[in-house]
């Protein structure tokens, strides 16, 4: 009768563990396809750029500097090697961006270039995609880092080897929504 009682006991943890251990592996999917679907926008953000810049280079071809700025931000972004560097990236790309729209303010002709005006709506629809899938993306991540912090579960990510994911931040949010200032300088 002991043993019966010692293998029904052993047998209720073996199934709690499992049970835990898939509800973890569950969540840790979902947390990679909530990141797969940024990386989805992101690539079409960093195709897009090159067309862009090459259209505003067309009218205000000595903004060199900004043009420079994007392309290296572009760069650092594609290179990030992981969601903290990614973000660190993202921020510098997106106030690189913000210039270089700001310059094509100053070009009536540009603005009204249709060529500029669809890549521009294009970058503004796969933006607002991006910034729907980040907070897909650290919600999902909360839930993950919460249950692996809860106990029974905290016992059993630590044995498997799963350790708190990192959210997909803005590096300074308040620098990301302030105005960019542009300065023009005439050459003569």
């Amino acid at each position: 009768m002991g043993w019966a009682i010692g293998g029904g006991v052993l047998l209720a943890i073996a199934v709690a563990l499992v049970a835990i251990y898939n509800r973890l592996v569950t969540l840790w999917q979902r947390i990679k396809n909530a990141w797969a679907q940024i990386e989805v926008q992101l690539k079409r953000r960093y195709d897009l750029i090159p067309n862009l810049v090459s259209t505003v280079k067309g009218y205000a071809a000595h903004e060199k500097e900004t043009f420079e700025q994007v392309t290296e931000a572009r760069n650092r972004a594609i290179s990030a090697k992981n969601i903290e560097e990614q973000a660190g990236a993202e921020s510098t790309l997106t106030g690189a961006l913000r210039q270089l729209f700001a310059l094509a303010e100053n070009y009536p002709e540009l603005k009204a270039n249709t060529n500029f005006m669809q890549l521009q709506e294009e970058l503004t629809n796969t933006e607002s995609k991006i910034a729907f899938s980040r907070p897909f993306y650290n919600d999902t991540a909360l839930k993950f880092n919460t249950a692996i912090q809860r106990f029974p579960t905290v016992m059993v990510a630590g044995i498997f080897g799963f350790y708190q994911e990192v959210y997909f931040n803005l590096d300074d949010e308040a620098e990301a929504r302030r105005a960019v200032r542009v300065e023009f300088q005439v050459k003569r």
